[in-house]
Order: structure tokens, then sequence, then C-alpha cells
């Protein structure tokens, strides 16, 4: 029999259109005699849709957009365990905040349902760019230097802030909402008068805020897969022709040359595979997660952030970082179920009572 494979996309984010787009092309190549494919739309006010199985993939997004024909549950749990609709796995193929952040995950741990990709844990961590960063801290993983703060700090102390900014983190500085994804919310910031700026506009996204160094470097990925025996791709470089890699050139104008494999000599390489191995295992990661990287010009490799939900449409990042390794789309997906099953599995075996 067919296993049932439930694709949960859109959600309560600024990143609902691309997560829609990411549902889209899976459809487009999973393999329908190997499962039954049932669509599950959370709409931008957070209500969750299930549609009737697909009988072929999704020719356009409009197709996966189920706020009018599709069933609202009664309860959480005859939408995703009731009687023969049970899913057998779920792939959340949703970015940002409500789905990349643990909120999603927690559900389907509680559920018991196998789902694909990170846990609670390092979902929330990974999304959490100021915890994430405080984690590779501690674990030893070199990055450039960072001030951040929340909301309240900065309406209070903004003076005290910039001035601490400016001493610690000079010019250029890149600002952030702490819990995004896709660049959704960053600006470069070259002064006083557009940093503010910047931070009044991060402050929209999120509660919390960090400010980054700016460094003259390249741009470097690499994607990372398996639960305790991570293996990693090739790497690729990023080269914008924007001030940086921002939301408009990964998703809109298509204005930026992806370089796959990354001409990095063999050391650098090293360094890079060895530094996504200790933060995903540091992050207790599963799955999969892309690592993304600044080069110097003197080689030194520095990283960046992990992302536990990267981009997953054929011209993402990831996919082609692993098409580049040898792993073609389908079989992407293929092995990433596999993962979520194998790790489901394993706690399976756990004991939950004192006897």
């Amino acid at each position: 029999m067919r296993k049932r494979l439930g694709l949960i996309y859109g959600g309560k984010s600024a990143e609902h259109e691309v997560s829609l787009s990411t549902a889209r092309a899976v459809t487009q190549a999973v393999n329908f005699d190997q499962y039954e494919v049932i669509p599950v739309y959370i709409t931008y006010d957070g209500e969750w849709r299930k549609g009737e199985a697909l009988e072929k993939p999704a020719e356009t997004i409009e197709e996966l957009r189920l706020a009018k024909d599709g069933s609202r549950p009664d309860s959480i749990h005859d939408f995703l365990k009731g009687g023969t609709a049970e899913f057998d796995v779920v792939f959340p193929l949703l970015h940002g905040t409500n789905g990349e952040d643990g909120t999603v995950q927690g559900l389907f741990e509680v559920m018991n349902i196998p789902y694909v990709g990170n846990g609670v844990l390092a979902s929330s961590a990974g999304m959490d760019k100021v915890v994430m960063k405080q984690l590779f801290a501690q674990a030893g993983l070199k990055q450039v230097p960072y001030v951040h703060f929340i909301r309240s700090g900065w309406a209070t102390e903004k003076e005290r802030l910039v001035e601490q900014m400016e001493k610690e983190l000079g010019w250029p500085v890149f600002v952030k909402p702490a819990n995004l994804g896709s660049s959704v919310g960053i600006s470069k910031a070259t002064d006083r008068e557009s940093l503010i700026e910047a931070v009044e506009m991060a402050l929209k996204f999120d509660r919390k805020v960090i400010v980054e160094q700016g460094v003259d470097a390249r741009e470097i990925e690499m994607g990372v897969m398996g639960n305790d025996e991570p293996a990693c791709s090739v790497a690729g470089e990023i080269k914008p022709v924007a001030a940086f890699y921002d939301y408009e050139a990964k998703y809109a104008d298509g204005n930026t040359a992806l370089v796959i494999p990354a001409e990095v000599n063999q050391q650098v390489l090293d360094t890079m595979k060895d530094t996504a191995i200790r933060a995903y295992k540091v992050l207790d990661c599963s799955g999969l997660v892309r690592a993304d990287f600044f080069v110097t010009a003197e080689n030194e490799v520095l990283i960046n952030e992990v992302n536990t939900m990267p981009g997953f449409t054929p011209t993402s990042m990831f996919p082609l970082l692993w098409q580049k390794t040898g792993v073609a789309y389908p079989e992407l997906i293929e092995k990433l179920i596999g993962l979520a099953m194998e790790r489901h599995e394993e706690k399976q075996r756990l004991q939950y009572t004192m006897d």
C-alpha cells in the first residue's frame, strides 16, 4: 500500500509564498506510485485546511490554496490522526515563524507523527539567530562580531546601543530580525541614520534584533543531511549583483549567480565540512540543514548561520548542492522521508514508564 504523505505548507509567516512555491515543487517530484499525497494548507490567519489526495502534481500555486474548498478540523487530533485519515509521515514545507521555529514540530511530537526535518530544539535554536550564535560560540566556532537587543531595550537605550554598535562593529553592519529567514527584513547600514531605519524595519518582523559586523568575504553554502551520521554536499558560492543576497535576489529578480561547486581550496573545503557538522551536532539537528559561511580573502572560514528548513524548490541552493553531489531532487525527497521514519522509529524504542 502507498504511504500517506501529508504536505504541510503556507503558514502564518512572512515566508508564506515561499512555502507555497516549495510545496508545488515537491508535488512535481514526489513518487505518486509510492505515496498518497495529501495537501494541508495553513492560511495567513493560521487556519488549517486539508484537501483531497492529489491525483497529479500541482501545476500552479493557486491549486494549493485550500482556503475555500479544504476541510476545517473539528479537532487537530481528528485532522491529523482520525481513523483512515492518519498520516504515515508529514513533510512540513514551512519557512519562518510558526513552522520552522519548533512550534509545529512540537505538535507533531505530541501527536507522535513522523515528520521530515529537524526536531523542536534544533528548529527553535536554529530559528533564533542570537541563540544559535551563542551555541556556536560555546562550541568554539568562528563567527563575525554581533550585538543583539529586544524592542523594549531599543526603546529605552537607543543612544547607548547605537554607540555600542559603532564602537564594537564599525561600518557597514547588517541588521536582521532574529527570528526570520529568506532575508526578510534584513538591511545593510552604513551610518547612524541608516542603522536606525534598519532597526525600525527589523522590529516590524520580530521583537529581537541582531546587528552583525559587515565582512568583506565570499558567501559560500553547504548542504548537510543525515541523523546521527550527517554528510555534507559540495559547496556552492552565491554571487549577488545587489549589495547583498536579499529577498528580491533570492526569489524575485533572479539577479544572482550560483557557482556550484565553489572554487575553494581543499583546506577551506575541509574546514567548512568540519564546521558544518560541528554546528549540526551542537544544535542536535536531524534530517537536513543548509550551512552558510563567509570565506575571507585570507581563506578564514566564518560560519554565518544554519537554516533548518532551507528553500526547497529545484532551483534553490540546497537541492542544487545535492544534485551536484549526485542526489537528484526526487531522490533527495525520498532520502529525507527515510530519515524522518528512521528518527521516529528510534524514538519509539524509548521507555516512557518506570516499569
